[in-house]
């Protein structure tokens, strides 16, 4: 049992053609011909929306179509484990070293070319899909959005639906040249990289990515923010009595204080938790 098995016997029972279901998904009709011929893999339900949108014009059940892609793509994941696919990626090279600091470019590209595919490039092009996935995957839904990057990249926006859905599915071994012509190039405006350290720094295209510049070393930061963690906030975290009904939100809200001269205690990011929550503390937006 497979996605397109599946499909192609719901549109022969209901008596519908590709056509409807592409335009039913938002992509195109050639997409929809490629899944339902095995030419591409049905992408994962976890990054991809078409399995519901699919689901309801082909009359399954909720989940269905999801469940039966995740149990495809396991099958042809431990296939893959046996004669792993060797990666070919000279264009995408060539538009991550071009996007490279100039200062750099030229000592990276030595590395790229005397280890093919190694550990830099490797780290390099995955981190720079991490940043451009995680714009792509908020945005998915953002039709003005997807729009703005059809243009930029020449396609319409059933293209770039589909685009978008495979780029998400991607990774470093199959991340495709036109994925990168239609998101890296538009998104990501230049990255440098600190060769004893590994840090990163990704620049984004402020037009389609209105986000602060990325800042990468063993972790991600915003720019300008001490590496070191104050000790009295690890204390706090680690302190399941004060803080384990802290949400995410609260607690990057935390992170972001700033001391100068004395350090805060342990009690101190509590009373902070406390008063961040107080609507006392707080104006109500007025309302005309």
């Amino acid at each position: 049992m497979n996605v397109a098995l599946v499909v192609r016997q719901r549109l022969d029972q209901l008596g519908l053609e590709q056509r409807d279901l592409a335009v039913a998904a938002d992509v195109t009709e050639s997409y929809i011909s490629q899944l339902l011929t095995g030419k591409k893999t049905p992408p994962a339900p976890e990054r991809s929306d078409i399995y519901e949108k699919m689901g309801k014009v082909l009359k399954l059940p909720i989940g269905e179509l999801a469940k039966i892609a995740e149990f495809q793509r396991k099958e042809e994941f431990k296939k893959r484990l046996i004669d792993p696919p060797t990666p070919l990626f000279k264009e995408v090279r060539e538009l991550i070293l071009r996007k490279c600091s100039p200062e750099k470019e030229r000592e990276v590209r030595v590395i790229f070319e005397k280890q093919p595919f190694g550990e830099l490039e490797r780290l390099v092009t995955q981190k720079l899909l991490d940043v451009v996935k995680g714009i792509a995957k908020q945005e998915l839904e953002n039709e003005n959005w997807l729009r703005l990057v059809a243009r930029l990249s020449n396609r319409s926006y059933e293209q770039i639906r589909v685009i978008v859905l495979e780029f998400l599915d991607s990774d470093v071994f199959t991340v495709s040249a036109d994925n990168c012509v239609s998101f890296l190039d538009p998104l990501i405006e230049s990255w440098d990289i600190d060769l004893a350290t590994f840090g990163m720094d990704i620049v984004l295209n402020h037009r389609v990515a209105p986000v602060h510049p990325k800042k990468f070393e063993f972790m991600e930061r915003e720019p300008n923010q001490p590496f070191d963690q104050e000790t009295g906030l690890t204390e706090f975290l680690h302190n399941p009595s004060l803080s384990s009904d802290a949400t995410e939100e609260e607690i990057e809200f935390l992170k972001n204080l700033r001391f100068r001269g004395k350090r805060p205690t342990t009690l101190y990011y509590y009373r902070e938790l406390q008063s961040l929550r107080d609507p006392l503390h707080f104006r109500t937006s007025q309302i005309k």
